[in-house]
């Protein structure tokens, strides 16, 4: 995990020079095609990028995306009316029976079948029309980083390739370098805290929030720590309530219209006791974790979580883990 997330900006160099035409060509003709809708389907961090492309493109595009869990398919097995919706599954491996069946049963009903995956030769690639490489190289650890990561690129620069954002296209050109930086800011002072961290709520909003949900999968799946990940306007109408000096928080700030939701969020939750860290470009502090201001703000969340894994990865070993082989996973997970 430590190796492939230090391999980052060179995966994200690479990926960019041999497939960003081919992302930005496919934004080009979703374009074209104007559809009422867009579809998703994945699972686990890939979900994670999914829901970081959700907010891309409602927020840039106004139009609705809907994620689509694959039993409908392959346990439920709906008869869906999609005729001319681009629907697009996200997968490392491209591995599982579910997304290859939900694949094949979208298209039978006249979907435009899409697959980002980093096996274009899997399942799931050979059921759809179109397939995007994330183009990571084979990656080892079970937890996955690089592929994460490419999957964000790959899902921003479809968005700029659809909305005519040459901003956002440059910027994308520019990200192994921020990358790089990324990689350079240290989190060690919340190593202390979260080796006991109590109760564990991840927080942020709008394209950050799937980087949150992904924070606190790994924190699950690397480090054993039973973390949950809430917008930070869902927090205040439950979850709070969980709140208090048993709780540790990781709240996600980036430079966009949700910042001030977030600290508002972190704000209520300081006020019951808890202890909250904030991973934030503009302020320093005993409880700021520093993180990098990229060309771009949607793909401020990208370095977000590259400083992250090098932080989780370092917590898991600090407390006695494998993070490369976390107990009861598997690098590829079939479901049905």
């Amino acid at each position: 995990m430590k190796a492939e997330s230090l391999s980052v900006p060179g995966v994200i160099a690479g990926q960019l020079e041999t497939s960003l035409d081919a992302y930005l060509a496919l934004g080009d003709r979703l374009a074209s095609l104007n559809p009422g809708l867009v579809v998703t389907c994945a699972r686990g961090s890939s979900d994670n990028a999914a829901t970081y492309f959700k907010y891309l493109v409602e927020i840039g595009l106004g139009l609705p995306v809907a994620s689509i869990g694959p039993s409908v398919s392959s346990v439920y097995g709906a008869h869906w009316k999609l005729e001319g919706t681009p629907v697009i599954a996200i997968s490392q491996s491209g591995g599982s029976d579910d997304l290859k069946l939900f694949m094949q049963a979208v298209t039978g009903a006249g979907a435009l079948g899409i697959s980002l995956t980093n096996d274009v030769a899997s399942p799931l690639a050979k059921a759809s029309h179109t397939v995007l490489p994330m183009a990571a190289g084979p990656e080892l650890a079970v937890a996955a980083t690089k592929t994460f990561i490419a999957s964000l690129v790959a899902l921003a620069a479809i968005v700029a390739g659809w909305s005519k954002d040459p901003a956002l296209a440059e910027a994308l050109r520019a990200l192994p370098g921020d990358l790089d930086r990324a990689l350079g800011c240290d989190w060690s002072p919340a190593l202390e805290r979260f080796s006991r961290p109590g109760n564990v709520f991840v927080t942020a909003r709008g394209p950050a929030l799937g980087i949150a949900s992904e924070a606190a999968l790994k924190f699950k799946e690397t480090c054993l720590i039973r973390a949950e990940a809430f917008s930070a306007a869902e927090m205040i109408h439950g979850p709070l309530a969980l709140s208090g000096p048993s709780l540790t928080a990781l709240a996600f700030l980036t430079d966009e219209a949700g910042r001030e939701g977030v600290e508002n969020g972190v704000l209520r939750l300081r006020e019951t006791g808890s202890t909250v860290f904030t991973v934030d470009h503009e302020k320093t502090g005993a409880h700021v974790l520093p993180c990098v201001k990229t060309a771009h703000r949607l793909l401020d969340p990208i370095a977000q979580i590259l400083s992250f894994y090098r932080f989780v990865e370092e917590l898991s070993v600090s407390l006695g883990l494998n993070p490369d082989a976390p107990q009861h996973l598997n690098k590829v997970t079939v479901t049905r």
